[in-house]
């Protein structure tokens, strides 16, 4: 076995993608459409749901995994839901392999397919790093224009939980909450629990979270250049009317997504951006 990362390109469910392998076994798949995360195997177990229903056509977004969502979070804009970026194929460059951790660089910038929906010069870069029971994704986004860039977006992770109604997320407790479903401000508890649809935007909190699923726990933290952190889970009624979604798929994931939802983040000429999320196991 040799004592270095390894990295292949490889085909995963129809689309071309780089599979990326430590020495320890870990594994990550991205593929070049949307530089969409399809799959994180860590200490034996996939820690990212990725529905078994997406259409994987290279055009439509994905189900699952981590999509990048950029220039616009959710609808809030002019632009296509969550914007284009997770529609289009990003540029794969060379890995850097080391014994203990992997990095790869995938970057989209303006375009016509681009500037049909959006008039403004940019780069973004997504920056990918493998370590053993550790993942980091990271997002930037230079201002190549020669006027100001605004966006909101996120990484919209999707975490694999054996049985959604005993996980519990802990770290967000006092933090303010946007519940999204019944359109009420409050705070969050100390500890969320998940029965029926749930859709929460909060302010981030600098310590990092926890996600606790029976015996694994998973440690969630993101850099506070995002501004919100998002919490979502379609429920059975929300799931069954979802094309791309097993009617029981909402039972086997959660979403906790490093967010910028409300107010723009604003990128001058010349300037950039960025800002990570850090998964690793506890």
């Amino acid at each position: 076995m040799s004592d270095l990362a390894t990295c292949r390109a490889v085909v995963f469910a129809g689309l071309p993608a780089t599979e990326l392998q430590l020495p320890c076994g870990d594994r990550l798949v991205v593929a070049q459409h949307g530089a969409h995360v399809l799959s994180w195997m860590a200490a034996g177990r996939e820690r990212l749901y990725l529905s078994p229903k997406s259409i994987m056509d290279g055009q439509a977004a994905i189900r699952g995994g981590i999509p990048v969502c950029f220039p616009q979070f959710n609808m809030r804009g002019e632009l296509p839901k969550h914007g284009f970026a997770r529609h289009l194929p990003w540029t794969v460059s060379p890995a850097r392999l080391g014994a203990e951790a992997v990095h790869l660089v995938l970057s989209l910038n303006d375009s016509a397919a681009t500037r049909q929906w959006w008039p403004q010069a940019f780069e973004a870069r997504l920056m990918v790093e493998l370590q053993p029971g550790a993942l980091q994704v990271e997002l930037a986004v230079r201002n190549t224009d020669t006027k100001p860039l605004d966006f909101t977006g996120a990484l919209h992770t999707y975490l694999a939980v054996s049985d959604v109604a005993q996980a519990r997320l802990l770290g967000l407790g006092g933090r303010a909450e946007w519940d999204a479903v019944t359109d009420r401000h409050g705070t969050a508890s100390p500890e969320l629990r998940f029965v029926g649809e749930f859709d929460r935007v909060y302010c981030a909190a600098p310590q990092g979270y926890e996600l606790q699923d029976g015996p694994h726990a998973l440690s969630i933290e993101q850099d506070m250049d995002w501004a919100h952190t998002v919490v979502w889970n379609p429920g059975a009624a929300r799931c069954a009317a979802l094309s791309d979604m097993p009617a029981d798929g909402w039972q086997y994931m959660l979403c906790v997504e490093a967010a910028q939802v409300y107010e723009p983040i604003r990128i001058e000429p010349g300037d950039f951006w960025q800002g990570a999320q850090r998964l690793s196991l506890c």
